[in-house]
């Protein structure tokens, strides 16, 4: 019997984290005896391989366009009669819910350590913000909610403190990675074209750095660090933001130069992993990021933040480093012996190491035994 599963994500991206989950959930299952349908507001993903239905109800402001696709999203729930959905979005009525994008109140925590009282209190009267919080809660303490996917412990470790969820409803399940389509042997095709094309000497220490939203993932910070750090290291920042004009010119500003490449966003980042000697992410909220399981499985030690889920997967000294988001000295130093000669060249089996049980496979695997349990 075929089980008719949704999965609901208000805006399908192929650049976004968690829209390359849906699709590679997608992928994995596809062979199974499952029926899937994304529920979505826009779809941006190329060819559908599934059913697709849109809900793109008219709306004002990003408060109405929250607000009417979750009621959209539940009268087609009502009318399908779904086996099973799983919500990418804190809507209410779900079976599972996948914190994908982690905990709001937890990222409002730590947005607040670098903001004034001024904008805090600002955050506290937003309204998109009390809409975002109070769906949040109301979802977590539905009774209808039967299982929570937690990418990461971080994740896990935030509901509870925040929502007080009952532990046999959260399962930690990290996303999958496709350990065929990164891998470190990429660095022997494209570390020197790259370099070439974007001025690189091939000599020189090259960070990476993969991510949209530059305000979360730290990309001030990391600039500022560079600045503090030998003059031959080079960072590129690969990724879309809607103010990248404006961290360019702030890299000016600080005198990095050519030291800083900006790309823009990309619909392949491997060559850019594989003209790297590390990766970095100094973000201050994150609930695992798939740019840092892609560049430990290309081979790339990785300095993330203690705020990171994926810092579980790093062990310091073996394959990467762990510190504060905003610690400019402890970033700057940490980068410092990555560029050291030899050091990341020697973490590089470590680092692939670090993700090997992430495969697809294991991940659609333990999807299958969460459904299996709720079915």
């Amino acid at each position: 019997m075929t089980t008719r599963l949704a999965l609901i994500r208000q805006r399908y991206n192929p650049f976004g984290g968690a829209e390359r989950f849906v699709a590679t959930t997608l992928e994995a299952l596809d062979q199974r005896d499952l029926s899937l349908t994304l529920i979505t507001r826009q779809w941006l993903g190329g060819e559908r391989k599934h059913d697709v239905i849109e809900c793109r109800p008219a709306h004002i402001g990003r408060l109405g366009r929250d607000r009417s696709f979750a009621r959209c999203v539940r009268l087609v729930l009502d009318r399908e009669k779904f086996d099973l959905v799983q919500s990418h979005e804190r809507i209410v009525g779900c079976d599972i819910f996948r914190a994908g994008d982690g905990v709001h109140a937890a990222w409002l925590e730590q947005r607040s350590r670098c903001q004034n009282w001024l904008t805090r209190m600002g955050n506290r009267l937003s309204p998109w913000h009390r809409y975002t919080l109070a769906a949040e809660r109301a979802m977590f303490a539905d009774p209808r909610l039967k299982a929570v996917i937690c990418i990461s412990e971080l994740v896990r470790n935030d509901i509870r403190r925040f929502y007080d969820v009952p532990d046999e409803k959260l399962h930690v399940i990290y996303n999958g990675i496709d350990l065929d389509y990164f891998f470190p042997e990429l660095a022997l095709e494209h570390r020197v074209p790259i370099r070439l094309r974007l001025g690189i000497p091939e000599d020189v220490p090259l960070f990476v750095f993969v991510g949209s939203g530059f305000e979360r993932k730290g990309v001030c910070c990391l600039l500022e660090a560079l600045t503090k750090a030998a003059k031959d290291v080079h960072l590129l920042v690969v990724g879309s933001d809607k103010h990248l004009n404006r961290y360019a010119a702030l890299a000016a500003r600080l005198g990095l130069g050519k030291r800083v490449v900006f790309t823009g966003g990309v619909k392949d980042a491997r060559p850019y992993y594989a003209a790297a000697d590390a990766f970095v992410l100094p973000t201050r909220y994150e609930p695992l990021s798939n740019a840092v399981l892609e560049a430990l499985a290309c081979g790339l030690p990785a300095i993330v933040s203690t705020q990171c889920g994926a810092a579980e997967l790093v062990t310091p000294g073996v394959n990467g480093y762990v510190c504060d988001a905003l610690d400019i000295d402890a970033l700057c130093a940490r980068m410092t012996d990555l560029a050291r000669p030899g050091v990341a060249s020697r973490m590089r089996p470590s680092a692939r190491r670090a993700v090997e049980n992430l495969g697809v496979a294991a991940m659609s695997e333990r999807l299958l035994a969460l459904y299996r349990s709720l079915l």
